[in-house]
């Protein structure tokens, strides 16, 4: 793992580094910084950066102390730790590429190095920033102003980059780590009606984007709708007779992400039609049941498949004649 003395870092490797500046002025423990004036601290770090205080003997020297931890030595197992790919950070400035220079880190002084996770006391924008100082492509365009940005996810939380594989890229473990938060939604996918998510048919990237997108809910297509029509697309139309509640959004009578009712309704009909449907006639009758005590006598309303019985072309319908669906 040894660097050559006489080389310097590479343009791509200061890309990765020149974040950290400002992350050093958030040490993971007591060091004799901590009664020092923050912009003192911060002329240091400057200072420290300018002078590039790497260490030139490169992961060699990390692994003087950390080569006994297993979860130090596990990067050598994945991309970040393969010298031989000419973006890794271990093809160039190895592990100060992500935990910043080690100036006297390995000394007396103990100087704090860069932290990942959700136990570092290092903000998660100021961790993402290193992150995202190498991994810039199109799937992270909407990263900025997110759903996951804004409530200060890290990187990290999902991610692992000490380790062969990372579980969060591969569909069997995908669900269990974006589940360990959303839990709301891993009740969902357990219902009687769900996606194919149990069975690993489906995982959450295949409608989402965790880095963000333009859409609602970083969903991959730009609507909700869109979204769905990619797998479902007899639901797509135009249809001569559209009903407006699908067109607008599928989500107004379904959850994706599972129910209790047959085909993932929000409700069950005819209530669920009666939300829109409440003053139209026939449609208005109580949803009571066949009882010999009460009287009532069975309906083609509420009976089998409800309002479904003569509505059967609930997402539009091309008949001449289909004006009522």
């Amino acid at each position: 793992m040894k660097m050559d003395n006489s080389s310097k870092p590479s343009l791509w490797g200061l890309g990765c580094a020149l974040p950290l500046l400002l992350l050093l002025a958030f040490p993971a423990k007591a060091t004799p910084w901590d009664n020092q004036d923050p912009a003192e601290v911060e002329a240091t770090l400057d200072k420290k950066f300018a002078e590039g205080k790497y260490s030139p003997k490169g992961a060699d020297s990390c692994l003087m102390c950390h080569k006994k931890n297993q979860k130090v030595m596990a990067l050598f197992d994945g991309v970040h730790g393969n010298p031989n790919l000419s973006q890794s950070p271990m093809a160039d400035l190895q592990c100060e590429a992500c935990h910043g220079p080690m100036g006297k880190h390995n000394r007396g002084g103990k100087e704090p190095m860069i932290t990942f996770g959700a136990d570092s006391p290092v903000p998660a924008d100021k961790q993402n920033s290193v992150c995202l100082s190498c991994h810039q492509d199109e799937q992270r365009l909407g990263w900025s102003a997110s759903h996951h940005d804004t409530a200060g996810v890290a990187c990290a939380s999902c991610h692992q980059v000490h380790t062969g594989q990372d579980p969060i890229q591969s569909r069997e473990t995908e669900v269990a780590v974006c589940s360990s938060c959303h839990s709301e939604q891993r009740a969902d996918i357990h219902k009687r009606s769900a996606h194919p998510i149990r069975t690993e048919q489906m995982v959450c990237s295949d409608c989402h984007n965790p880095h963000g997108s333009l859409g609602d809910a970083s969903l991959k297509q730009m609507t909700v709708n869109e979204n769905c029509y990619s797998c479902h697309a007899e639901k797509r139309g135009p249809k001569l007779w559209e009903h407006a509640p699908v067109t607008d959004n599928c989500a107004n009578c379904h959850n994706p992400h599972g129910s209790v009712n047959e085909a993932m309704l929000l409700a069950k009909p005819p209530q669920l039609c009666q939300q829109c449907h409440a003053s139209d006639g026939h449609a208005a009758r109580a949803y009571f049941p066949a009882n010999e005590q009460t009287g009532l006598m069975p309906n083609a309303y509420n009976a089998g498949n409800s309002c479904l019985n003569c509505h059967t072309q609930v997402h539009g319908s091309n008949h001449p004649s289909g004006k009522l669906l």
